[in-house]
């Protein structure tokens, strides 16, 4: 989800996450218990008739012309999303996306006013660990789902049974399922409360948090607040850009000659991400609503908007279809797109308002593990400035900014390495 600076909101950003960082929450976000705490069975049951409009709407479309370029320096090419939806429409089973969900142990709650539906895997291993995972944006739960099996049952996947995790997957408050807010209120503070809330009304009186993307956000914040029974947590997109640098980038300067070649490998990164690639964050920051027209009218707007972004984000070339497959992709566009999320998922954007690469202060035992698709790999001397308890750290060698979904079995011995001393 990274919400960047965006000329001309670069020094606003910049201020709001300093702000955050400092006082550990974002104020004016409070949470409060629901009174209804009962835990219901959840399944996906998608109306035949909301699939036959899709196909409707997507026969329907009206196509731009096509970019004036060779490349993808205008956004998607015309030929690649005509491909992509030609077979949306007529090959992909939105019924066999949905049976993956129904497959496993799902669940509705209430928390503080919003039904949060979750999954819930507990593993048959003795002393497993309960860890709560959190997806992010453009991605879902369904990102998540392959890494459920190697973290519950270690053992049949080249694990030890002392690596065995009990799984929580909450969709986000707009997401998918989960309800969508109804007032202002909900950005990634109160969702990280919500999160505490929820693993102890599950029993979990000692757990680990995981999260990349908007889940690194949230993992984050729950370390900061302290989140009762957290005891640590594991995030795939860091938080570690030092202030000063920061503020370099801010401007838009060219790196430092102080710096070593793995801090300007990272710098370069994400000037040229704030540069090139970062319009979308600016239009959800400040204009969600706006976005929103054309993202819940359109299918193809959306899945273009949703595309945009899986390409530029695994670890393929711009060819995501390398890392995922085009059934995996759709699983997680269709899902936005039937439970008219787009505009509510975008809202998070707007109510963080901070620039989520920028280093957090945080002393709960963390462990990071760099992947080389990320938007920007970070070095380890700027990692051990902003975690100052980091009990793991590893730069692997395949995997992008969705890497439980692209490399679920290194992304699962990751996590396991990376709790192995809290255990």
């Amino acid at each position: 989800m990274p919400s960047t600076p965006f000329s001309p909101r670069r020094r606003h950003l910049l201020a709001a996450s300093a702000a955050v960082a400092a006082a550990g929450l974002i104020p004016g976000s409070v949470f409060a218990a629901s009174g209804d705490n009962r835990i219901r069975p959840f399944k996906a049951n998608v109306s035949e008739a909301a699939l036959v409009d899709l196909r409707r709407r997507l026969a329907a479309t009206r196509w731009p012309g096509k970019e004036t370029v060779n490349d993808d320096s205008q956004g998607v090419q015309l030929a690649r999303m005509q491909s992509l939806i030609q077979y949306w429409a007529t090959d992909y089973d939105w019924r066999k996306g949905e049976a993956k969900l129904n497959a496993l142990p799902m669940f509705m709650t209430e928390i503080d006013g919003l039904d949060i539906q979750f999954i819930h895997v507990r593993s048959r291993h003795k002393n497993a660990l309960p860890l709560i995972m959190t997806h992010g944006w453009p991605g879902s739960i369904f990102e998540l789902i392959k890494v459920i099996a190697p973290l519950t049952d270690p053992t049949a996947h080249g694990g030890s049974a002392d690596d065995a995790f009990h799984i929580v997957i909450p969709s986000l408050p707009g997401f998918g399922f989960s309800g969508q807010p109804k007032a202002t209120g909900w950005g990634s503070d109160h969702i990280a409360r919500a999160w505490g809330e929820l693993m102890a009304r599950l029993g979990y009186t000692r757990f680990v948090s995981q999260g990349g993307d908007c889940g690194s956000v949230i993992s984050h914040r729950m370390a900061m607040q302290k989140v009762k029974g957290l005891i640590g947590i594991h995030v795939n997109m860091p938080a570690t850009v030092p202030p000063d640098i920061a503020k370099l980038l801010l401007l838009g300067e060219p790196a430092p000659a102080s710096l070593s070649a793995s801090e300007k490998a990272a710098y370069d990164a994400l000037n040229a991400f704030y540069r090139d690639n970062s319009g979308y964050s600016a239009m959800m920051v400040t204009r969600p609503q706006t976005v929103g027209y054309a993202l819940a009218d359109s299918p193809v707007g959306q899945a273009a908007w949703m595309y945009d972004k899986i390409s530029q984000w695994t670890y393929s070339g711009g060819v995501p279809e390398r890392s995922l497959t085009r059934d995996e992709m759709l699983d997680d566009i269709s899902l936005y797109w039937l439970t008219d999320s787009a505009t509510s998922a975008a809202q998070i954007y707007w109510e963080d308002h901070s620039n989520n690469f920028n280093a957090v202060d945080i002393s709960l035992p963390a462990a990071v593990t760099v992947f080389p698709g990320e938007i920007y790999r970070a070095p380890r001397s700027w990692t051990e400035r902003a975690y100052h308890n980091l009990i793991y750290f590893n730069e692997v060698d395949k995997g992008g900014h969705f890497a439980a979904w692209e490399e679920p079995q290194l992304f699962s011995s990751e996590v396991r390495a990376a709790f192995r001393t809290l255990r």
